[in-house]
């Protein structure tokens, strides 16, 4: 009866944690969809790169939601004993599990899939936006010196973008020198060609393959987390009366 009773209080704590966490990110995306150029203000140019790619505020809010949900549910069921709030938050817990564990077997088997997929997305984004748009130009300028790459494929993803058009160059990056750790100016096609700059993508792969370790232990981690928060739950459940 301790044991239950030790073990109803932490599921509650923990989940009135999460409960938490879920209306905090909510309240930031409720804010972030009505008042984004504050948000901006506040949080800088960071923030603004990475709404180029999603919508900052809408997921916020989904996640929010998400952990709302899930808290709420594993606060109440733990607290006043309800079977039906416990099998619930198992049932989500569990659908968010699978989702995981497809996400990462799609990722691991069919990655030249998902390379030919975003291809077709974000190459016809840089020779439409690179050097027009300048957001959109500082992120991959950022994403570029801090990866060492150049576009996602290639320097050829830049010919006939906006930046291409008027220095008739390519961006520095393209001509990164591992030797000495400069980019060479300006980078022409013929200098491109020589330095041979791999894609952003081919070595955002490389950087995780390499670090292998630590994502796979933070990915396990998420999962021990959820999986003893299902068995508890069940736990719960199946001694209660």
């Amino acid at each position: 009866m301790q044991c239950f009773s030790f073990i109803k209080t932490m599921m509650t704590l923990f989940n009135f944690l999460i409960f938490l966490c879920g209306v905090a990110l909510l309240a930031v995306g409720i804010w972030v969809s009505i008042d984004g150029p504050s948000f901006l203000k506040i949080f800088g140019p960071l923030s603004s790169s990475a709404m180029q790619f999603v919508n900052v505020g809408y997921f916020l809010i989904a996640a929010g939601a998400v952990l709302f949900a899930l808290g709420f549910l594993g606060c109440y069921g733990a607290q006043t004993e309800n079977k039906c709030a416990l099998m619930m938050f198992f049932l989500i817990l569990l659908l968010i599990f699978i989702a995981e564990v497809a996400a990462a077997v799609v990722a691991l088997v069919y990655t030249t899939m998902a390379e030919h997929f975003l291809t077709l997305l974000v190459v016809p984004a840089i020779k439409q936006d690179y050097g027009s748009q300048k957001d959109f130009t500082q992120v991959w300028n950022t994403t570029m010196a801090g990866l060492k790459c150049c576009g996602f494929n290639n320097y050829t993803d830049f010919e006939g973008s906006p930046y291409f058009m008027q220095n008739h160059t390519f961006p520095p990056s393209c001509c990164f020198d591992n030797g000495n750790g400069t980019a060479t100016e300006p980078c022409t096609e013929e200098k491109a060609k020589d330095k041979i700059v791999e894609g952003c993508f081919s070595q955002l792969l490389y950087d995780i393959r390499t670090n292998a370790v630590t994502v796979g232990a933070v990915a396990a981690g998420i999962g021990g987390l959820e999986l003893a928060a299902m068995i508890v739950s069940m736990y719960l459940y199946c001694n209660l009366k």
